[in-house]
């Protein structure tokens, strides 16, 4: 169950922060309610999943997966464009989160 803890911790904090966007400095009714009700969503699904992976790895996953993921949101829905060295970026961070799960004791065997 806490993988699909953290699954929904991350899709809830990217639909927050892709509504951030949208709400426009908050002066925007309803993406504003998904931004406070998203990251709601996001920290109380996070908290179930730290109860059985480590605190570390679940961030880690968590800031991973949701940087990439909305950096895609950021380009499909506001035309945001990804440079070169943007997605090498982003490439090392995720390189960096297999790393912890597969060398590490710490990771999720």
């Amino acid at each position: 169950m806490e993988w699909l803890y953290l699954s929904i911790s991350i899709l809830a904090e990217v639909a927050a922060t892709t509504a951030l966007k949208a709400s426009n400095s908050f002066t925007r009714l309803l993406p504003s309610l998904v931004v406070v009700t998203g990251y709601g969503i996001s920290f109380y699904f996070l908290s179930l999943a730290i109860q059985r992976i480590p605190l570390g790895v679940a961030y880690a996953i968590w800031s991973a997966v949701g940087v990439v993921l909305i950096s895609a949101a950021g380009a499909l829905l506001f035309a945001q464009r990804l440079s070169a060295p943007v997605v090498a970026g982003m490439t090392l961070i995720v390189a960096g989160v297999v790393v912890i799960n597969v060398f590490s004791r710490d990771g999720i065997h």
